[in-house]
């Protein structure tokens, strides 16, 4: 006879439903079917169609564009499976949205991230899984456990593959740093620093560099890419400064805007990125952007968790 413990059950939203068929695929489970519906005046429907009383449930589904519908998706998804009895909620989620506002950069403002952690909180969920927050410290604001993971092994181990002659790697900022010393470290090569003033919301001048750069090949390591203004400008300032190429990874493709079009009439070689984040049709068919799959990652922090055996060896930088 089956036991609560041995009851594992994923369920998607619609943020990300390749994502999600993928992971499920890689722990050998089906999908738990779920009706996901809109009222015509853009209220969410969620219905829960398979009985996931005493389950270990996981809730798939990141904060992507449209951020502020799939955020809502979640957190009704939360209430529905809570009110159906799971045992356990995780909210697992790829792609943590409004991470950005991780704290006040003026007066008057909110702090959304933490805001959101609190929705998610009160919503029911008992832990949280996701992927390369923006600040590491939004884990604090969660009064719940919550599994950080790195998309760095995957990304650096395709890097590996290229066979480089001369990479460096370039942080887009100071902020990122620590991020681009420890793939720097990872691959055994030099790194650089682009020191820039944001001069407005998505808007930023690449000013002073930091580093090796003439002759040689560049990578240039971030978070997230959203409009692509920051990652054309650390372009065309390494190009200038003599760089042989430039390429780019990051773990969240967002590219909201006018970000493929940058892309497409730059001078980047490549832009290598995990598919935590459903690309559209256009970035899809963009020849110069590589995505790697992180299922397999998350599915074995999912199947960790669900045993109640050690994730700890999955939290590489």
């Amino acid at each position: 006879m089956e036991t609560d413990n041995d009851k594992l059950a994923l369920i998607s939203g619609r943020s990300n439903l390749p994502l999600a068929r993928e992971i499920c695929e890689s722990v050998d489970t089906r999908m738990c079917s779920r009706e996901l519906t809109n009222f015509s005046d853009g209220e969410i429907f969620v219905k829960i169609q398979e009985n996931v009383r005493g389950s270990d449930v996981f809730i798939i589904q990141s904060t992507s564009t449209n951020v502020n519908d799939h955020l809502m998706e979640l957190l009704i998804m939360i209430d529905a499976i809570k009110r159906a009895s799971a045992k356990r909620i995780t909210a697992v989620m790829p792609y943590f949205g409004y991470g950005r506002q991780d704290r006040k950069v003026e007066s008057r403002t909110p702090i959304t991230a933490k805001l959101v952690a609190d929705l998610i909180t009160a919503s029911g969920a008992d832990r949280v899984l996701t992927m390369d927050l923006h600040a590491g410290q939004i884990q604090g604001f969660f009064n719940l456990p919550v599994d950080h993971l790195y998309a760095s092994p995957i990304l650096t181990e395709y890097i590996k593959g290229k066979s480089y002659k001369s990479l460096t790697i370039f942080s887009p900022d100071s902020g990122g740093v620590e991020r681009a010393r420890a793939f720097a470290k990872a691959l055994g090569v030099g790194l650089g620093i682009i020191d820039k003033r944001r001069e407005e919301k998505n808007v930023a001048k690449a000013m002073n560099i930091i580093g090796e750069v003439s002759g040689r090949d560049v990578m240039i390591v971030d978070d997230m890419v959203d409009t692509a203004g920051t990652l054309t400008e650390s372009v065309n300032a390494l190009l200038n400064a003599g760089a042989n190429s430039v390429s780019a990874c990051c773990t969240h493709a967002v590219l909201s805007g006018p970000a493929i079009e940058r892309i497409n009439n730059s001078s980047l070689k490549e832009l290598i990125t995990c598919n935590t984040i459903k690309l559209n049709s256009e970035a899809m068919n963009c020849g110069k952007i590589s995505v790697l799959s992180v299922a397999r990652l998350l599915g074995k922090a999912i199947m960790r968790i669900h045993a109640e055996s050690s994730v700890s060896s999955l939290f590489e930088y």
